[in-house]
């Protein structure tokens, strides 16, 4: 990514932010549609993590009780667990923090042994959609996988893990039916494909994979709630490349028209809206947010009217959360959140009133933003 300047961090450590987030990625579409509104902020220079609740009429933030939450260091990336008990945070010195998650007031607890080693620079952590699994992107060239222990949240390194990837894995994202997982290599310009045992959670390489992007500096990926199509911002090149996902296989194939214009430097996101109708993603250099509508037969895309959407200062991340109602935008520069609300029809984004307290605060150098969804 090419964001020209940030308080805290030099070009290369910037390079380190690019998450699925919503992250984490870590968000890519896994979690389950019943949760609690809650929004979460890995904030990368106060090694802190925000937490807020989610007014569902209005979008507004409020901060909850404890927050911020310690057990951090340098966080890259967020991700929570289907049902929305667990909270993972990808720390840049290589590890990875657990928490669990208050059913009732969303406050975060140190999960027992946390944090858990990883490779070298997570710069992503998802989540599989049955709970089981957990996987790193790590920017030293290779995926972290663990098996999750249900209701603790303890990590165990599974068999064969790390797993090799490409030159600087970006993000990372699991197909909505669990079987396939998809990371982006930032300098090798490709995408990594695997399968996912059911059963053990191991990673098989999909023949033919790496996929070239088309693209340069790819900096995040996102899939279709459908499984259908896989979405990669290119910031190195201003693009947005997008791939139909054969069901069986796992093997990619570029959509007709891909990689599609975008606007410079995107540094965060992708992300798809719940119906599957709309993409965005975060424009670091001009503080604002992409929309594109999809097209739900060949993926393609077009730039959404009213887009780009004003943002804080150097937007690192975006997520919507479960409704389809809400996106939020984690600002790096501003240390805030953005909130809008998602035009239904259009998917223009509104942003919330000011008298709400929007852009809300975060942490100092917001990395990373995830939604329970």
């Amino acid at each position: 990514m090419n964001v020209r300047s940030l308080s805290w961090l030099t070009l290369p450590m910037l390079a380190l932010l690019a998450a699925c987030s919503n992250s984490g990625g870590g968000d890519g579409g896994f979690e389950s549609s019943g949760a609690t509104a809650r929004v979460y902020v890995a904030n990368g220079a106060s090694n802190k993590v925000s937490g807020y609740s989610i007014d569902p009429t209005t979008g507004a933030l409020t901060v909850l009780t404890g927050s911020p939450f310690s057990g951090v260091l340098n966080p890259t990336a967020i991700a929570i667990s289907p049902n929305s008990a667990l909270a993972y945070v990808g720390n840049q010195g290589g590890s990875i923090a657990a928490f669990t998650i208050n059913s009732a007031t969303g406050v975060l607890t140190t999960a027992a042994r946390s944090p858990f080693a990883a490779g070298a620079n997570p710069r992503g952590v998802v989540v599989s959609p049955n709970g089981q699994f957990l996987y790193t992107a790590n920017g030293g060239g290779n995926v972290s996988a663990y098996t999750i222990a249900s209701g603790t949240g303890v990590l165990t390194a599974m068999s064969g893990s790390p797993f090799g990837a490409g030159n600087s894995p970006a993000g990372l994202v699991v197909s909505p039916n669990g079987s396939f997982l998809f990371v982006v290599n930032e300098n090798s310009n490709d995408i990594s494909a695997y399968t996912i045992h059911g059963t053990t959670g191991a990673l098989t390489v999909v023949g033919g994979s790496p996929f070239a992007t088309g693209g340069s500096a790819p900096t995040g990926v996102d899939i279709a709630p459908n499984g259908e199509f896989l979405f990669v911002p290119n910031g190195g090149s201003n693009t947005v490349s997008v791939f139909s996902v054969n069901s069986t296989t796992g093997a990619l194939a570029a959509v007709a028209g891909s990689p599609f214009a975008a606007g410079t430097d995107l540094t965060g996101g992708p992300v798809v809206s719940p119906n599957g109708s709309f993409l965005y993603v975060a424009n670091g250099s001009n503080n604002n947010v992409i929309g594109f509508t999809v097209d739900g037969s060949t993926g393609a895309l077009t730039a959404m009217t009213g887009s780009p959407f004003a943002a804080g200062s150097i937007p690192i991340g975006v997520t919507i959360d479960a409704s389809g109602l809400f996106l939020y935008a984690a600002n790096n520069g501003s240390g805030t959140v953005s909130a809008y609300t998602i035009s239904t029809g259009t998917g223009a984004l509104i942003p919330l009133n000011g008298a709400l307290g929007n852009p809300f605060s975060a942490g100092t150098g917001p990395a990373s933003i995830a939604t329970p969804r």
